[in-house]
């Protein structure tokens, strides 16, 4: 009897570990909490921050740099009126002291031209031969001294009348000229390139 009692014992404890191990080995195959896991959270976290911190740096650098840019702008159309200015400024100035050196050029060779006038004079009225070569040989001296300075001489009779350059003192009708051609000339005129230094007063026909 006790053997049967044996019998009947052993395999219900048989039963029990089988029933027990699938529970053990579910355990066992349950994972532990990873520590890893919660670190890797935590550096996300961190890194998160972090870029949130640099973007708004990155922004804040932005809007500064178009800040400076603009004001770098501003001081460059500023530096470029004020070249164009000074540039106007050298230009004006060259063009004054060119006129006022032209100005006194011509004042200069108007104040000269009444003597040269007189010595014309002397020399068509001159009595003899080597007083008139003289005078001659100073009116030559003159006009080529004028002509390197760019001045030119004009007012001949036979022109025609030009009321620009020519100062009619006097009308007269002649037959043997033609029709507003210059019948006499008083003075004769001058000028340097457009710029008249002297009218020529002379006598007008028809």
């Amino acid at each position: 009897m006790d053997n049967e009692k044996k019998t009947d014992v052993a395999p219900e404890e048989k039963v029990d570990t089988a029933e027990q191990a699938p529970e053990e080995t579910e355990k066992a195959e349950r994972p532990e909490p990873d520590e890893s896991e919660e670190i890797g959270k935590k550096e996300k976290k961190h890194l998160k921050k972090k870029i949130s911190e640099l973007e708004a740096k990155l922004q804040s650098a932005e809007a500064e740099a178009a800040k400076y840019k603009a004001e770098l702008c501003e001081k460059d159309d500023k530096y470029l009126r004020l070249l164009a200015e000074f540039d106007n400024y050298k230009k004006r100035t060259a063009k004054e002291a060119e006129s006022r050196y032209s100005a006194a050029y011509e004042d200069a060779v108007e104040a000269l031209l009444p003597v040269f006038d007189n010595i014309e004079r002397a020399a068509e009225y001159a009595s003899d031969e080597s007083s008139k070569s003289g005078l001659m040989l100073i009116i030559s001296n003159f006009k080529d001294i004028l002509s390197k300075m760019g001045v030119e001489q004009f007012g001949e009779p036979g022109d025609e009348f030009d009321p620009a350059i020519h100062n009619a003192a006097m009308h007269v009708e002649d037959e043997n000229l033609g029709e507003n051609v210059l019948a006499g000339v008083f003075l004769k005129g001058y000028k340097k390139g457009d710029k008249i230094i002297r009218h020529a007063t002379v006598k007008v026909a028809n």
